[in-house]
């Protein structure tokens, strides 16, 4: 969270799998009820209703301006920003962003959602928030990420932002973007999840919880039976080639270029792929995106002088 003016700029990256802001990263998932549920951890109050933050899973849409779950999810990413610098009010310019590819057309109708209501009141774990909420702007996902490091993007580049629902690819030559070689796939980790899910009940007729899954994405090893997870490495390794090759179809060339990937997913490539260090730079700080829209939110509101 940046301070402009008399406003607070927040980076919201809406993950499919994760809420992201520049300091915090909870679960995407939202559960509605009309009474208080009986377990209470991350509660929000709003519009005469109960959200419990966190719970369930968000299931993949194209168009997050559909429902008002992910309205609800921004409120509870603005509720955690401002806990951290202890407001309660606060007038904010929030700056978030869609897959690479669906920006241009999908940018107007999602800023229109987020700007939906101007002043808000609401509760979050038991605190009571009024927000004015002033501007919005969205930006390119994966892009955002490295926006404040392209002197670093000498040369050919490929950035390859793998999250929960999408990956994106992008062209970067000598620090400037090629609009003509950005693509989003839906390909990205809950995609690897349902693959090793499918196997462990082809195999073994049994399930295996989400939770243990991530683990073994991120950390390459969980304590479950070495069989169990003998067949959860292999699928994501298979997996994990697959990043590759549909990097390859996009022209992708190890020795022509160097690799950036930011993303969550970048795990799978650090866990489950043999690849090369001075070739391939992985960035573990999940928030990244979100601090870049914070980044180039700064960048429009200077350039047009405080306007928004």
């Amino acid at each position: 969270m940046r301070k402009f003016n008399e406003m607070y700029v927040i980076g919201i990256d809406h993950g499919y799998g994760n809420m992201k802001t520049a300091n915090c990263c909870f679960p995407t998932g939202v559960m509605k009820s009309d009474t208080e549920p009986t377990f209470v951890s991350d509660l929000l109050q709003w519009n005469g209703k109960y959200y419990s933050i966190g719970v369930g899973h968000k299931e993949f849409t194209a168009d997050k301006f559909t429902d008002e779950d992910y309205y609800v999810l921004t409120l509870a990413a603005i509720a955690r920003e401002l806990r951290r610098e202890r407001l309660t009010e606060a007038s904010v310019f929030i700056a978030a962003g869609l897959p690479l590819t669906w920006v241009r057309e999908q940018k107007a109708e999602f800023k229109k959602y987020l700007l939906q209501h101007s002043d808000v009141k609401f509760s979050f774990r038991n605190t009571d928030y009024r927000i004015k909420i002033v501007g919005a702007e969205i930006y390119p996902q994966g892009f955002a990420a490295v926006a404040e490091n392209l002197g670093d993007f000498k040369g050919v580049n490929m950035l390859c932002d793998i999250g929960n629902g999408t990956m994106n690819l992008l062209r970067i030559v000598n620090k400037k973007p090629d609009a003509q070689r950005m693509f989003t796939e839906k390909y990205g980790t809950h995609q690897c999840a349902l693959l090793i899910r499918e196997q462990m009940m082809k195999h073994y007729h049994t399930t295996i919880d989400d939770a243990i899954i991530t683990e073994i994405l991120k950390k390459g090893t969980a304590d479950i039976d070495g069989q169990y997870l003998e067949t959860v490495i292999k699928t994501a390794k298979e997996y994990t080639a697959g990043i590759f090759h549909r990097l390859r179809e996009h022209e992708y060339d190890p020795k022509l270029m160097k690799l950036y990937v930011v993303g969550g997913g970048g795990c799978l490539i650090r866990n489950f792929d043999d690849y090369d260090r001075n070739r391939v730079v992985i960035n573990d700080d999940i928030c990244a995106t979100a601090k870049g829209y914070e980044y180039m939110a700064l960048v429009t509101l200077n350039r047009n002088g405080g306007a928004v």
